[in-house]
């Protein structure tokens, strides 16, 4: 169990032992809020961590930096492998347009000796040594594409692969931006510039403390008079002047029973289930995180 579920379930059940001539609120917890621990992405030393205890931030909101040097060489490395690999394309057009040219001559000739041949003017055997040789041009013309667009081939996917490997290395020089996820107020701070990061490190808590929500426990018999979306009434602690009243809505019920702590309750007390509950509360400043509070349904 969670420490701050544990400080609710104590508050509840303190309550409900002096149901017999306490206060008269019908259940105790403290209050909590929704946290999000932010951790680096990326990998180096933190160059810049403008979060501060306190401070506010918006969701989206750039609050840092890690070290991209080395990411930087990698990636130009990379763009010089990609142009050099694009060097070693070749234009096919360009590369047989000699051949081609060949084979546009043979053909001419090749029917100017078939009207030859027709009026009896030539021999028949020059006919076929032009036929042949037009026929090795054409096998060397399409031995010589296939040739080049492998050559191409094998060229496109190295660029491809090494267009891969820069994707990779920007996607991770952009998680080296350290970004709160969620808007709210820094309630932690882990690390401080100079430091180094780990992926995975925690860098700072922020946590919406606009809107906090009381975790309190109920016995099964009161269960019966809540329901989800339910107003209420809750009490914060507010001192030796007493407590403050503020709106609430009910907004989970949990459905599992749990018994209670047997390290703080008599063994009569330790036979009772109990049902968690969340009441959602507009925070106007003075309710602070971990702070007792009472509702009334």
């Amino acid at each position: 169990m969670r420490p701050s579920a544990f400080l609710a379930l104590a508050a509840a059940l303190a309550a409900a032992s002096c149901s017999n001539g306490g206060d008269g609120h019908d259940a105790s917890g403290v209050f909590e809020t929704t946290e999000v621990t932010v951790s680096a992405r990326g990998a180096g030393e933190i160059m810049r961590l403008d979060a501060e205890e306190g401070q506010t931030l918006s969701a989206g909101q750039t609050v840092g930096q890690i070290d991209t040097v080395q990411l930087s060489l990698k990636r130009a490395e990379l763009e010089a492998s990609l142009q050099a690999a694009d060097s070693r394309r070749y234009n096919v057009a360009r590369q047989v347009a000699a051949l081609r040219s060949e084979i546009a001559t043979a053909e001419r000739e090749r029917r100017r000796f078939e009207a030859l041949v027709a009026q009896k003017a030539a021999n028949a055997k020059q006919l076929d040594d032009i036929n042949a040789r037009l026929d090795a041009l054409r096998a060397q013309l399409k031995a010589q594409q296939e040739t080049l667009e492998k050559g191409n081939s094998g060229a496109g996917a190295q660029a491809r692969a090494i267009e891969a490997q820069i994707a990779q290395v920007e996607d991770r020089m952009a998680k080296c931006a350290i970004v709160c996820p969620t808007g709210g107020t820094v309630l932690a701070k882990y690390a401080e510039r100079g430091e180094l990061a780990a992926e995975g490190r925690s860098l700072f808590t922020v946590g919406d403390i606009s809107r906090m929500r009381l975790r309190a426990y109920v016995t099964a018999p009161l269960l019966t008079r809540i329901k989800i979306g339910q107003k209420v009434k809750v009490y914060a602690d507010d001192g030796e002047s007493g407590s403050r009243e503020y709106g609430g809505v009910v907004e989970w019920i949990s459905d599992k029973a749990e018994f209670t702590p047997k390290t703080i309750q008599t063994r009569d007390e330790r036979a009772n289930l109990v049902y968690a509950i969340k009441v959602a509360v507009k925070n106007d400043g003075y309710i602070k995180r971990g702070m007792y509070g009472e509702v009334d349904f």
